[in-house]
C-alpha cells in the first residue's frame, strides 16, 4: 500500500515526514510530493495538506488535512472559497476544534482532529551543554505575524547585546531589513530531522503570536517544539496557550502587550517548567484522529496493532 502526501512546500513542513515515518512502521509506503507530481505517482491514498484540491480522482482514496484556518486579511472569506473550490474527499483531518469550526463543513464527510505531534518522549530533553544563541524564533515570518516589534528589541531595545536565531524560510525581506544587526541570525529552511538540534543550541524559545484570529486559537507548533527539546518558553499571552497550559501544565514567561517586561533580567530569573507532553507524540495524535479506523474500512488488510519495524 502507498500513500502520497501532497503539499506545495515540502522543505519546512514536519507533518508529512512524521506521517510517512509512522506508516512505514506498518509496512505502508509514504511518498512526499508536490501537487504537480501527485497524479504521476501510483498511490492508493492521496493525502492533501491544503491549500486546494480541485480535481476529483476516483481511482484512489482522498484525505484532506487542514492544518490551519486561512490567514488574514479576509480569512473567513478565504475559508468559504476553499470550501467551494475543493473537491469532496473521503475523510478530513483538522488541526484542532477551532479549525474544524472555522470551515464548518456540513456535507457528511467523516472527519477527525489531529493535533500537533512531537518526537517520541525517549528523544526529549537531551539538551546540549553549550548554547550558541540566547533566543530562538522558529517558524513562519510572514508580515501578518508582526515580528518587527519583537525584533526591534534586539536592535534598539533592551536585548541588543543578546543573540537571536531565526529558523524559518522565505525570510529574505526580513533579513534585509535587519541586515545591520549582527546579533540576529537567519537560517533555514532545514530538514525536519535537524530542527531539534538547532532548538537545543538556544537558551530560550520565543512563541510570538498575535492575539487575533486565527492565530490565537490555533496550536503553536513552535511552543511544543521548544518544550519537547527542553528549553524554556517565552510567549505572548493569548487563549490557546492558556488552554494548553491548563491541559499540560508547565510554566511560561508571559510577555506584556507592550513587551515592557522583555529584558534579560526578567527572562533569566523566571522559574520555568516544561509541560507534560506524554500525550503529544505523533503516534498518539495520529491514533486519536480516527484516520486509522477510516483506512481500515477501505483496506481491510491493514493492521495498526503490530509494527513490522
Amino acid at each position: 500500500m502507498t500513500i502520497a502526501f501532497i503539499h506545495p512546500h515540502k522543505s519546512f513542513l514536519q507533518n508529512p515526514k512524521a506521517y510517512a515515518d509512522f506508516f512505514s512502521s506498518y509496512g505502508i509506503r509514504g511518498i512526499l510530493c508536490l501537487p504537480e507530481e501527485a497524479r504521476r505517482i501510483r498511490a492508493d491514498v492521496a493525502w492533501h495538506f491544503l491549500g486546494t484540491d480541485t480535481r476529483k480522482d476516483n481511482s484512489r482514496i482522498t484525505i484532506h488535512e487542514y492544518a490551519s484556518s486561512s490567514m488574514p486579511p479576509f480569512h473567513s472569506l478565504k475559508n468559504r472559497l476553499k470550501k467551494w473550490v475543493n473537491v469532496r474527499p473521503d475523510f478530513r483531518i483538522f488541526n484542532n476544534r477551532y479549525v474544524r469550526e472555522a470551515f464548518s463543513f456540513s456535507d457528511g464527510v467523516p472527519s477527525g482532529i489531529r493535533e500537533y505531534g512531537i518526537m517520541p518522549i525517549r528523544h526529549m530533553h537531551s539538551v546540549l551543554p553549550e548554547k550558541k544563541y540566547d533566543f530562538l524564533y522558529l517558524g513562519t515570518v510572514g508580515k501578518e505575524r508582526r515580528l518587527e516589534k519583537l525584533f526591534n528589541f534586539f536592535t534598539i531595545g533592551g536585548l541588543c547585546e543578546r543573540s537571536l536565531l531565526v529558523l524559518s524560510q522565505d525570510y529574505r525581506d526580513l533579513a534585509r531589513q535587519f541586515r545591520n544587526s549582527a546579533n540576529i541570525h537567519f537560517k533555514g529552511p532545514v530538514p525536519y530531522e535537524e530542527v531539534r538540534s538547532y532548538v537545543q543550541q538556544c537558551r530560550y524559545g520565543i512563541n510570538f503570536m498575535p492575539d487575533v484570529l486565527p492565530f490565537n486559537s490555533q496550536i503553536s507548533a513552535k511552543l511544543l517544539d521548544y518544550s519537547a527539546a527542553g528549553i524554556p518558553v517565552i510567549t505572548t499571552d493569548y487563549p490557546w496557550v492558556r488552554e494548553f497550559q491548563d491541559r499540560a501544565g508547565g510554566s511560561f514567561f508571559y510577555l506584556k502587550k507592550d513587551l515592557s517586561n522583555l529584558n534579560w533580567e526578567g527572562v533569566s530569573q523566571f522559574h520555568y517548567q516544561i509541560p507534560d507532553l506524554q500525550e503529544w507524540t505523533w503516534e498518539k495524535q495520529i491514533r486519536k484522529s480516527g484516520v486509522l479506523e477510516f483506512l481500515k474500512t477501505r483496506f481491510d488488510q491493514l493492521d495498526f496493532e503490530r509494527k513490522i519495524n
